[in-house]
């Protein structure tokens, strides 16, 4: 449970951390005075108090133009705000000095005119306002102080204009910095308690970017960069669509290019759609995929179509090619032939080769490579991409959070690398840094004048911390002053530290093979690609299935680091067992619906009546008959086809049931809420997980297991082997000759 707790709250960071994603920050002030900003421009201030049941609500534009923009560049320049919370949890800068940062982005195809941030904060009631004060940072460059205002111990509102000069496309960076004093300087220095000393951010402190699209360009990279960008993704903007009746290959090739662009997708908690055709929602979208064989393309599709896709589709070939249709920036994904169509889904699903299009065509023939590169089971992770700042007296920290698929855990030899300069000014008998992994310290190096220019610590992650998943990593740096009256009054001497971008996480990883929901998404990934996917739906599929199979491959797409492993789809009512035995199977519908499900119902956890109408209890929870029919299901045991194979059955007595149970798998702020291997979900929120398999008690992982995943102790143990042998067969062959020597003496 505390593991699940764990990679809650990293996912709930994480997810915060990429939100943070927009253009200028504002911070304004209650009694704020402005800071010189770049190039001469003063930051405008609008201070208000907010009552604490009085919280203005967040302004946030979630449109992206209808007509976002035609693959000539036509409806662009229609106004847009992008909002975005600074986090999903409050924060506090504790201590007498504090800091923090917030990260944004800003996309290459926005134009951005200006921004704006909001801080709704709190201060201690004892802080003096004279002497206490906060200042904002964007980019390095100073922008704002104020003075924090009390106000009867009320929240407050800040309001900055950032000026558009500060602003950078991609990663833009905001620091708080807060001095917050508390007591009357009755003496020289006075003592003060550093619990008392706080600064509260609210989650509904936010950045409004104000930007429009720069005109889209006739290439798929230009589109493909929109499509999965963080402002229509988070309108629900972009879909992709098939045939209302779509094939088995049809499926494949959408789920394979939904995988691509729910990489790419930056907001962990919003999802790409898959709708049919003739799904009413498919025309308020802006940018549209569409993916079907072409005899079974809309005929408004074929018409964009011209005479160098049709010799290429006449060929025996795919095409990905941009088209505008009726103002809407369209990507067709089509061919005649069903093993081509499938290929070229899997270049869509290749995130390199779809940047680099710049062309509004591309022919996917046989020989054209689409693959991926394999992911290692080891890999290099950059702490921070342009290097942090820390500043001021005492104890200062940053912390930074690494992503893993949740099915991923550390194994040995995993190792950090950090690489950091500090201050000369600092008592180096009472400095030092500390490297925690979520919160627990694994190392710690007292600092040194004679290599505060260039100091490094290199640590190992020890295997007992058992990390899997998203996790944190924090440095933590105790600077100290030498020999003065008073540390707090020694602006002008203020010590800093910095971590540089050579700082780097050498991660070895490894698959968590227990089926569990907790480990999910095993069994379907393994080693990074899909591992021989199947999914078995309904003959007839209505738009909640459609949600349902968008919902599963949205996460499990953010989680694929390779487009080479298999999905295969079945309808349920024509599978065959024989066609299921080597696959780890998803199944989706409900019980009269989908054979499979029918077939395995005496194996589910949670089972249906014998009329299939819902659920009925078992020996974990009591189920009444008409709470049974209207729950969703999601149960994950062995497959019933074949062993060493995995099961998942995501039903419900309906279409919307199964679709609603999918949720829970949908994203990184839902995945967390599920562990053990059967759970059920009403149409309110409540949820009941529970944990059906004996667990297994714990013992050492097997040595083949542990070599297979580290290739270098492979290779020395295959080398050790090898001498060891060349040494036995060179005794073997000393004492037959010495032997033999003896016996001719006789």
């Amino acid at each position: 449970m505390s593991r699940i707790r764990k990679r809650g709250r990293i996912a709930g960071l994480l997810a915060a951390m990429q939100l943070v994603m927009g253009a200028a920050l504002l911070v304004g002030s209650g009694a704020g005075v402005g800071a010189a900003a770049a190039a001469g421009s003063a930051a405008t201030v609008s201070p208000e108090g907010v009552g604490a049941a009085g919280m203005a609500a967040t302004v946030s534009s979630d449109a992206v133009p209808a007509a976002a923009g035609s693959a000539s560049g036509k409806g662009q320049g229609t106004p847009q705000i992008y909002s975005v919370r600074f986090a999903n949890t409050e924060d506090s800068l504790n201590g007498r000095v504090a800091s923090r940062q917030q990260y944004w982005e800003i996309a290459d195809y926005w134009d951005v005119s200006g921004a704006s941030i909001t801080l709704d904060y709190q201060v201690t009631p004892l802080a003096v306002v004279e002497e206490s004060s906060a200042t904002l940072t964007v980019n390095g460059v100073k922008l704002h102080s104020f003075r924090p205002q009390v106000k009867d111990g009320s929240k407050q509102r800040l309001r900055v204009e950032v000026p558009k000069e500060l602003l950078v496309q991609g990663s833009n960076v905001l620091s708080i910095e807060a001095n917050t004093r508390t007591g009357e300087r009755i003496e020289l220095c006075t003592p003060e308690d550093s619990r008392d000393n706080w600064l509260q951010l609210y989650e509904t402190s936010r950045i409004d970017v104000k930007y429009q699209w720069r005109p889209i360009k006739a290439s798929i990279g230009d589109f493909s960069e929109r499509f999965e960008g963080m402002d229509t993704v988070r309108a629900g903007a972009g879909a992709i669509a098939v045939p209302e009746d779509s094939l088995p290959a049809e499926l494949e090739s959408a789920v394979y290019a939904l995988s691509g662009y729910a990489k790419g997708n930056t907001l962990k908690d919003k999802t790409i759609p898959l709708l049919a055709f003739g799904d009413a929602r498919l025309a308020d979208k802006g940018l549209v995929v569409a993916i079907g064989l072409y005899d079974r393309l809309p005929d408004e599709l074929l018409k964009q179509l011209g005479t160098e896709q049709e010799a290429a589709l006449a060929g025996g070939k795919a095409i990905l090619t941009l088209v505008d249709v009726g103002q809407r920036p369209t990507l067709i994904i089509t061919s005649k032939e069903e093993k081509m169509l499938v290929r070229a889904g899997r270049f869509a699903a290749n995130r390199e080769l779809m940047a680099q299009a710049d062309r509004a065509t591309v022919v996917v023939g046989e020989d054209t490579a689409v693959a991926s590169p394999t992911a290692a089971a080891s890999r290099t992770v950059a702490l921070t991409e342009t290097g942090d700042k820390l500043t001021g007296v005492s104890h200062q920290e940053r912390t930074y959070f690494i992503r893993l698929p949740a099915n991923r855990s550390l194994a040995d030899n995993s190792k950090l690398s950090l690489d950091f300069r500090y201050a000369k000014n600092l008592d180096f008998s009472r400095s030092m840094v500390t490297v925690l992994v979520d919160d627990k310290p694994i190392g710690s190096k007292r600092l040194s004048e004679a290599v505060a220019n260039g100091d490094q610590l290199k640590l190992p992650i020890p295997k007992n911390l058992d990390i899997s998943g998203n996790f944190a990593v924090t440095v933590a740096f105790d600077l100290e002053l030498e020999e003065v009256v008073c540390a707090a009054n020694q602006q002008g001497q203020m010590p800093w530290a910095y971590v540089t971008k050579d700082s780097i996480l050498q991660l070895n990883t490894k698959d968590r093979t227990e089926l569990l929901l907790s480990n999910y998404p095993y069994p379907f990934l393994r080693d990074g690609m899909y591992n021989q996917v199947g999914v078995v739906v309904p003959k007839d599929r209505d738009t909640y299935v459609y949600e349902a199979i968008s919902n599963l491959f949205n996460l499990l797409g953010q989680s694929a680091e390779s487009n080479m492993g298999e999905v295969r789809f079945y309808e349920g009512d024509t599978a065959a067992a024989e066609e299921l035995k080597d696959r780890n199977l998803i199944a989706i519908g409900s019980y009269p619906s989908n054979k499979v499900i029918r077939e395995t119902n005496d194996k589910l956890y949670f089972r249906y009546a014998e009329d299939g109408s819902g659920f009925v209890s078992n020996e974990k929870m009591s189920i009444e008959k008409e709470y049974g029919k209207r729950i969703g299901s999601l149960q994950l045991l062995e497959s019933p086809y074949a062993d060493g194979h995995g099961f998942m059955a995501v039903t419900g007595a309906s279409s919307e049931l199964a679709a609603m149970a999918s949720k829970l798998v949908a994203t990184e702020s839902n995945v967390w809420k599920v562990y053990g291997d059967g759970v059920l979900v009403d149409r309110d929120g409540g949820l009941n997980a529970f944990r059906f398999k004996v667990k297994a008690e714990q013992g050492e992982p097997e040595l083949v297991d542990e070599l297979l995943e580290r290739g270098d102790v492979l290779k020395f143990t295959v080398a050790a082997v090898l001498v060891m042998v060349m040494v036995l067969l060179s005794l073997l062959f000393l004492y037959r000759k010495y032997r033999k020597i003896g016996g001719e003496r006789e």
